[in-house]
C-alpha cells in the first residue's frame, strides 16, 4: 500500500527534490566533492584528523599491478577491495580466505585468480566510478568485528551510518548484511536497515526491502536486542568528519573493529534517504531544529551532548511514526 503524500508530510520526511536542493545543494560546497568521492584522498584527510581507518594493505593502479597482487604468493588470503570511486557498495569485495588456489567470499563462493583479475581490471577501467573515469583498486584489511557485534550480522560484517548536519549527528542506522545481500551492508541488495535511538544506539525499528521486521532472516535473532557498542565514540568519531571535511549534509559510514574500535570506512556527501525507512521517522524535524539553533556549538564533543541531551528531553530521538512507508 502507498502512503499519502500529507501522510509522509506529517510524519517529517525529507523528499529527494528537498534534500538536493535545501541540503545538499545549500550545505554542501561542490568545491569540497572530491575530498569523499575518492576514498584514497579520504583516508588520508581522516588521518590528519586522527579519524582511524581499516589498515590501507596495497593501491593497485594498473593491470599489472593487479595481477601481481593476485598471483603473488606473498599476498594476503584474507582481505577487502574496494573501489577508490566507487558509491553505493558496487565493486566491493571481501575474500575470507583461499582454497586450492581459489580465493573464498564470505558466502563461501569461490574466484579463480582468473575471475578476481577480471573483477579488478572492472574496477581499473572504472566501471564503478562515479565519473566513469579509469579508477584505483584499495585492498584493506579484513574488519573484525567482536563476537556480540558479528552475531547480528551474516556473511559479513555490521556497518553504522551516521547522518550528519552542520555537524550535529542527526539520524543513525545499522546496516546488517544477509546472505541475499551477499554478505554486503547494502539495503537494496536485502540487507537489514536497524534504525538506531541517536542518544543510545539501540533499536528501534527495522527494516528489509522497506517492509518492517522483528528478526535477522538468517540468524533469527530478534532485532529489537540490538545495541551497537561504542555508541558514544562512534558519534564522536562521526562528528569529527564535519571539521575534516566541511561538508554540511554528510553520512558517515564506520564499522567497529574488536582490537582497533571504530573506524573510517567511507563518507557520502550525497547519502541516501533511506535511513528514514530504517527509522519509521522523518529527518526534517531534526533537521529544522539544528537550523532554528541561535548558535553553533563548535566542538564535536558539544554537539553530539547536544543532540543526545535535546533530542531525548523533546522525542525526536523516540517520536514519531514507528511503521515506515512501503516503498
Amino acid at each position: 500500500m502507498w502512503i499519502k503524500p500529507a501522510a509522509l508530510r506529517r510524519q517529517g520526511m525529507l523528499g529527494m527534490n528537498r534534500r538536493n536542493l535545501e541540503f545538499i545543494g545549500h550545505y554542501n560546497s561542490r568545491a569540497s566533492y572530491p575530498l569523499v568521492d575518492d576514498k584514497l584522498r579520504t583516508r588520508r584527510l581522516a588521518e590528519q584528523y586522527g579519524i582511524a581507518s581499516p589498515r590501507l594493505i596495497s593501491v593497485l593502479r594498473t593491470q599489472h599491478d593487479a595481477r601481481a597482487f593476485v598471483r603473488s604468493p606473498d599476498s594476503p588470503a584474507r582481505f577487502v577491495i574496494k573501489p577508490g570511486r566507487g558509491a553505493g557498495g558496487k565493486g566491493i569485495m571481501v575474500i575470507q580466505g583461499r582454497s586450492d588456489g581459489d580465493f573464498l567470499k564470505a558466502s563461501g563462493e569461490q574466484l579463480s585468480r582468473t575471475d578476481l583479475e577480471r573483477d579488478l581490471s572492472n574496477i581499473l577501467a572504472g566501471l564503478y566510478s562515479l565519473s566513469g573515469q579509469p579508477d584505483v583498486a584499495l585492498v584493506e584489511d579484513v574488519i573484525e568485528p567482536g563476537p556480540d557485534f558479528t552475531a547480528w550480522s551474516h556473511e559479513g560484517v555490521p556497518d553504522v551510518r551516521i547522518l550528519l548536519f552542520q555537524g550535529y549527528p542527526v539520524m543513525a542506522m545499522v546496516r546488517l548484511s544477509t546472505h541475499r545481500s551477499d554478505g554486503k551492508a547494502n539495503l537494496h541488495k536485502g540487507a537489514v536497515g536497524v534504525g538506531l535511538d541517536i542518544a543510545s544506539g539501540r533499536c528501534r525499528h527495522a527494516v528489509q526491502f522497506n517492509h518492517r521486521v522483528s528478526h535477522h532472516p538468517d540468524t533469527g535473532h530478534a532485532l529489537n536486542n540490538l545495541s551497537v557498542p561504542d555508541w558514544h565514540p562512534l558519534l564522536m568519531q562521526a562528528a569529527w568528519c564535519y571539521e575534516a571535511t566541511g561538508l554540511g549534509y554528510l553520512g558517515v559510514d564506520l564499522v567497529i573493529d574488536e582490537h582497533q574500535g571504530p573506524l573510517l570506512l567511507e563518507l557520502n556527501a550525497r547519502p541516501g534517504l533511506a535511513i528514514q525507512i530504517a527509522n519509521g521517522q522523518g529527518l526534517l524535524p531534526r533537521l529544522r531544529h539544528i537550523e532554528t539553533l541561535s548558535g553553533p556549538h563548535l566542538t564535536p564533543r558539544d554537539r553530539v551532548d547536544h543532540v543526545i541531551e535535546q533530542f531525548a528531553a523533546s522525542g525526536l530521538s523516540n517520536g514519531g511514526n514507528t511503521h515506515p512507508p512501503h516503498a
